[in-house]
């Protein structure tokens, strides 16, 4: 079918999910590198900051049903035969990808929770404070979500870098199973 995955190629809902939370992950961390050389004063500086908790929420909420959808329509075969190392760094990569997609909207909305106060969602809806926060975890979530946003911009590097390395070095396919042809 078209919308699942196949056993040898991804459907067209994965292929949605895959972009757009890649889309969504690199304009996240570069509104995050952006904003923090922004001052209270400038014009940009709570715009930006609601847009990055928004689109934040959006990347948690694809996540989930990404996440859903994988259970639902399963990972096609690989195209070619990997060595363990590399059917190894594939599996711990794509769950790590998981592991960030929500673990950095979990620690931005600590961030953003921390003062009592709930993350609003495109002026259409607020997420409540769920934890009471305090500034040990504020300072912890701010710390954690700093470093998951970099390592997650080396991941990003690394996962693409894979794939154009198993398209054009290997020529086995992998880069076209995800791809829009």
């Amino acid at each position: 079918m078209l919308f699942r995955n196949s056993p040898d190629r991804f459907g067209l809902v994965t292929k949605l999910f895959h972009w757009l939370i890649a889309a969504l992950i690199i304009f996240l961390i570069w509104l995050g590198w952006y904003m923090v050389d922004l001052t209270y004063f400038d014009r940009w500086y709570n715009e930006s900051l609601e847009w990055h908790k928004s689109l934040g929420m959006l990347v948690f909420g694809l996540a989930v049903l990404k996440i859903g959808w994988q259970a639902y329509s399963p990972t096609p075969q690989n195209p070619a035969p990997l060595k363990p190392w590399e059917r190894t760094a594939a599996a711990v990569m794509h769950f790590t990808l998981l592991a960030v997609m929500a673990l950095l909207p979990v620690t931005g909305y600590l961030i953003s929770t921390s003062a009592g106060k709930g993350v609003a969602v495109f002026g259409l809806f607020e997420i409540p404070p769920l934890v009471k926060g305090d500034e040990t975890l504020r300072d912890l979530a701010i710390e954690v979500h700093f470093y998951l946003a970099y390592g997650t911009a080396l991941l990003l590097i690394g996962h693409a870098g894979a794939a154009l390395k198993h398209e054009f070095l290997n020529r086995d396919g992998t880069l076209k199973r995800m791809l829009w042809g």
